[in-house]
């Protein structure tokens, strides 16, 4: 493919790296990360091959939810720097070829913000219609809480104005009425902000919750809440032609289509892809890659210029949600069978290495697997080196532990006093003495290494990420074999579930066919391909 095409859109084929700042690298020893020691690490990065960082939330917070509570949208947490050093790592990214995108959380702000402390003082406040207020909580309102842990219900009291506020997270994450046009224009101004300092675009954070008007006393008279997202598009696309939204969307593939733009493509630019990802967890408990298979052949094809989001998992809970109650169980069962490993009877607080029971052939297969399907990969940081959770650490904080950098007792990330961090680093097996960067960096057969060639081979072979997908039966359930092609060009993966060796037969003449991967011959003869246990090759042939 020509590199004028496939630079055009960059997201396409794009490697994303997701970290928080607070947790990455600290730069002035006071126990927390910052944009300074953050900057300093961008090597790491360059040698990785990634192209786009995504900043999970860095704006001053009262941080009772890892940052998602702010209290300013236009400025730097005092704890992790300041504007100045935050354009600084920015134009450092740029230098080194990758862009920079953060979270844009517009659903709540915390009850600390200027505007929630103004609008709970009177009813006659400017900002008193910035939130959702109600007499009584209405019967019709939205329902589900997320936060069933520390939760009860979606509305709180406020005394004072003797009114229930919205708030759909935690009680100190009052919602904000993006009905209003005020907080609209707000947002926009928001986002020109930050554009203005060098991002990229931006993940936007639960993005069904803040389209939703039910429960609103007009909402038969509001225009279609989409409206709004095709607005924020719209001005985004103005400010910065090449900016992207990367979209919080889990729901069903047929829902998730309207926040593209319903085949338009005026939405969102990318979404994750969460429906394909509990399924591959699924088909991992199973040893049979039937499920996944069956999620990738339903999911709908985005409108021109979209794109999916593949991931392993991400910085919340590993969320099964969409699993039903007996495949939840089984996936439970195989990955998070103790009760502390799990998290609201829906998902598990694991990274994925812990899971496997460190089985490096099942890791690899699996890294392997997110880098050959069609969609964008998307990393959290430490998935790298192969980091494990901290089941110590409450809630979802077990897997947002410190970057594990080097042996010893700071990690690497910082010389202050460990019970100064953010969270402690896991003890053990997954400790930074037995899992850094330092230990893999130069070895070849490192986890590291690996996830640095399917970078690299991710990248020198577009038609993964562009290419049209095409599915292959297999005689044994628990191999997956899929062609990518695109512009005359075709790529073939093959990844094995299962813990035996497995066989089928693909139509492909018979090669020779080199292993992408490895630089190895492929034994395929008379139509016939044996894969390893846990094995995975990816070889290119004629379209």
């Amino acid at each position: 493919m020509r590199l004028t095409k496939t630079s055009d859109l960059w997201w396409k084929d794009a490697v994303v790296y997701c970290l928080d700042v607070e947790t990455f690298q600290d730069g002035n020893g006071d126990g927390c990360g910052d944009f300074r020691g953050l900057t300093q690490r961008m090597d790491h990065f360059e040698r990785l091959g990634v192209t786009c960082l995504w900043l999970m939330p860095f704006l001053p917070s009262p941080d009772r939810d890892d940052g998602y509570d702010i209290t300013d949208h236009y400025s730097v947490d005092p704890r992790l720097g300041t504007l100045g050093d935050f354009v600084e790592f920015v134009r450092t990214a740029r230098d080194r070829g990758m862009r920079v995108i953060a979270d844009l959380v517009v659903n709540h702000t915390s009850d600390q913000h200027p505007w929630f402390r103004s609008a709970r003082e009177s009813r006659d406040s400017p900002y008193r219609d910035w939130y959702v207020w109600r007499d009584e909580p209405p019967a019709d309102g939205p329902e589900g809480v997320v936060f069933p842990d520390e939760e009860t219900s979606l509305w709180e009291y406020d005394e004072k104005t003797e009114q229930y506020y919205l708030h759909r997270f935690y009680k100190h994450q009052p919602d904000l009425d993006v009905a209003n046009p005020a907080v609209r224009d707000e947002m926009a101004r928001i986002m020109g902000f930050w554009l203005e300092l060098g991002l990229s675009g931006f993940r936007v954070d639960a993005v069904p919750f803040f389209l939703e008007t039910e429960g609103a006393l007009d909402a038969p008279d509001l225009p279609d809440p989409h409206d709004y997202l095709v607005d924020l598009r719209a001005f985004m696309t103005r400010r910065a032609g090449d900016a992207v939204l990367l979209g919080e969307v889990n729901l069903p593939y047929e829902d998730t289509m309207e926040y593209f733009g319903a085949g338009v493509g005026d939405q969102l630019t990318m979404c994750f892809d969460f429906i394909g990802m509990q399924k591959m967890y699924l088909g991992l408990a199973r040893g049979s890659a039937a499920p996944l298979v069956r999620a990738l052949t339903e999911r709908p094809q985005p409108p021109r210029d979209g794109h999916w989001a593949t991931f392993v998992r991400n910085h919340d809970e590993l969320t099964l949600d969409k699993l039903t109650d007996a495949e939840r169980a089984e996936v439970f069962a195989a990955f998070g069978p103790a009760p502390q490993m799990q998290l609201y009877d829906r998902g598990l607080r694991r990274r994925l290495p812990p899971m496997l029971d460190g089985d490096q052939r099942r890791i690899r297969m699996v890294y392997s697997l997110l880098f050959s399907l069609p969609g964008t990969p998307v990393l959290f940081y430490g998935e790298e080196i192969g980091m494990g959770e901290n089941l110590a650490v409450e809630g979802r904080e077990a897997v947002r532990t410190p970057m594990q950098w080097e042996p010893g007792v700071g990690a690497g990330f910082s010389t202050a006093d460990p019970s100064t961090f953010p969270a402690p680093p896991p003890a053990g097996t997954y400790g930074p003495s037995e899992v850094n960067v330092a230990a893999q960096r130069h070895d070849p057969d490192s986890l590291l290494s690996w996830i640095r060639l399917l970078i690299e081979r991710y990248r020198e072979h577009p038609e993964l990420a562009w290419g049209e997908f095409t599915p292959h039966p297999t005689d044994d359930d628990a191999l997956f074999a899929h062609t990518c092609t695109a512009d005359g060009a075709s790529i073939t993966a093959v990844h094995n579930f299962g813990d035996h060796e497995a066989t089928t037969t693909l139509p492909f003449p018979d090669g020779p066919y080199l292993d992408l991967l490895t630089r190895t011959p492929i034994p395929f003869a008379d139509g016939e391909l044996t894969v390893a246990p846990y094995g995975c090759l990816w070889f290119r042939h004629p379209a």
